[in-house]
This record gives structure tokens, sequence and C-alpha cells, in this order.
């Protein structure tokens, strides 16, 4: 008679814990942290994947702050007024050019750093897509509590949705560097006049509204055989339907960024620079799984609930690829 192994921690075959069957899995704020909870080991190791997105960002920031720099006053009306002390000097005018003389170190940029930050640049730009649309469907795949290969399904989801994901990358790139480029632009002429005043808060607004729109396009693209136009027309409609889980969603990555730059600002000081770089190893999954947990449950109810089979009460036999041709007009008069 064949003995049982007396030791089972490192036996590959043994038996799992089971499925939760009679577990309510409504999508409430105290199920998002027992499945957060559950998923975090698989949150970690989709999070060394999505590092991609942000180190292109990083090494640019490295590479133009770490380079040459010139000293520049900061403040826009220096210049007037040295002009003016030059021309007719006076005890307050030169008092007033003493006040606005603070100078500080710009960076300056070379043919090679140049070089550099259109290269990393252009890497994030053609990879966006793809790397968006793989964390997108292992993301869902943990939400839904589907059989979950991360290495895999990051792949299979980008070689499955290739063109479409490249073009949506482009798109969602060029989106988001122009409204950070706005943003910044009249953030630095805000109080200048009621015309900047009101584009700058424009533009803030913009930049809530396609936030929002970000936590569907991607799992509408990787759930729905829709076309881009309407995949952005899609995403738009829910960002009003899911307004309530939009800005829960928004408040969750505002208190996850939150407390991680209070961490720097307390740790930093003492000398310990691990909280500057212990976010890069589960934040940028973490982020992701709360925009999948708050946006997935609006596409569902609106855009799958209603097709369901009536024996399919988890949505697990629901086809991957749907035709959108029918539910988007659904969604829209929901």
């Amino acid at each position: 008679m064949k003995k049982e192994k007396k030791f089972k921690l490192f036996d590959m075959n043994r038996d799992g814990k089971g499925v939760y069957e009679k577990e309510d899995r409504k999508p409430t704020l105290l199920f998002f942290f027992k499945l957060l909870a559950r998923k975090f080991s698989a949150l970690l190791r989709l999070n060394l994947m999505m590092l991609f997105q942000i180190l292109p960002i990083i090494a640019v920031a490295y590479v133009y702050l770490a380079g040459d720099k010139t000293q520049s006053a900061t403040d826009m009306v220096f210049a007037p007024l040295y002009g003016i002390e030059k021309i007719l000097p006076s005890a307050s005018v030169n008092t007033a050019l003493d006040l606005t003389s603070i100078q500080m170190d710009i960076p300056v940029t070379s043919p090679t750093v140049n070089v550099i930050i259109i290269v990393l640049a252009l890497f994030l730009a053609v990879t966006y897509g793809w790397q968006n649309i793989g964390a997108t469907y292992v993301l869902r795949g943990l939400f839904r509590g589907d059989p979950v290969f991360i290495w895999s399904d990051f792949f299979y989801a980008i070689k499955r949705n290739f063109k479409q994901a490249f073009f949506m990358g482009l798109i969602d790139f060029a989106v988001t560097a122009v409204l950070a480029i706005d943003f910044i632009f009249f953030y630095y002429r805000t109080g200048v006049s009621f015309s900047t005043d009101l584009m700058y808060f424009m533009i803030f607004a913009l930049i809530l509204i396609y936030m929002c729109m970000r936590f569907y396009i991607y799992l509408l693209l990787v759930t729905f055989d829709l076309s881009i136009m309407k995949i952005l027309k899609n995403a738009l409609i829910f960002t009003a339907l899911g307004i309530k889980r939009n800005i829960l969603a928004i408040l969750g990555l505002i208190v996850l960024f939150g407390i991680h730059l209070l961490l720097i600002l307390v740790t930093v000081p003492m000398g310990f620079s691990i909280a500057i770089i212990l976010p890069l190893c589960y934040i940028m999954a973490i982020a992701g799984f709360i925009t999948t947990y708050a946006a997935y449950p609006i596409i569902d109810k609106y855009m799958i609930a209603p097709y369901k089979s009536p024996d399919d009460d988890d949505g697990d036999e629901i086809s991957e690829e749907l035709d959108g041709s029918s539910l988007i007009e659904e969604s829209s008069e929901e």
C-alpha cells in the first residue's frame, strides 16, 4: 500500500482552496477589498509587465533633468523690469527687480538628449495600445474570476487584437499627450486673463472626462467586436451612465497615490528612499484593478446582462468577442 506524502507544501498537484460557489460577488466596496486581497499576488506579477508603460516616462524625466542646466528667473516680469532698469534706473524699479530676480536651474537639452527622448517617446507610442490591451485582458479575467495565466493571457490579448490595439494606442497616446501639454500651458497662465482661466478649467474638465472614458475603452476592445469609433462612443456613454462608480474609482486612485506621496514626504527627509521605489512594484496593477472593478459592472449591466442565457448566471460562457452592432444601440437608449 502506497503511503501518502507527509508534507505537501511543495506538492504542485495538491487540491486548491476550491471555488466560492455561494459567495456574493456583487461589486460592492467590501467585495473589492476581499477580491483585492485574493488576487494581490497575481497583481504583483502583472505589475512587472505593466512597468513598461511608465519606465520610458521615468527614463525621459531622468535624461532631461540630469543633463546640463542654465540659470533662469522664475518670474515672467523679470525680463521687462530688467530692460526698464537698464534704460530708466530708479529705486522702485530696482526694488521690484530684486523681488523678481530669483533664479532657478532650467535643464538644457542637447542633440543627444533630444534623440533619446524621441526614441523613448516613439517606443511608448507604438507599444502603448498593446501594453494596455494585454493588461486589461488579465485584469478583466481577475475581476470575473476566470482562470488567468498572466504571461500567456497578456500576449494572447495582444495577438488577438493586434491591429486595433495599435491604432487605439496611438489615439490614446496622442489625446493624453495633447491634454497634458494643454494643461501645463494654461496652468502657468492662470490669472493672466479670464479667457486663459476659462480654458484652464475646460481642459481640466476634458481630462476628467477622458480619464473616465479610458476606464472603458480597452475593456470594450477586449470584450466586443466594435470599431474604434463605436468604442469611443460607448466609452463616452458609459462615462455618464457609470458616473457614481467613476467618481469612486477616481477617489480610490487619489487615495492610492496620495498615500504613497505622503510616505515619500515623510520617509525621504528621514533618509529612507524605499518609498520612492516601492510603488513601482504594485501601484500600476492596483490602479488598473480599481478602474476595472469600477467599469466592468457597468459594461456588464448594459451590454452583456441583457443578452445572457438564462442558464448563464456568472457570465463565464459569454463570448469574448461579441458583435456590438446591435448592443451599441441598446446601450445608447439605456
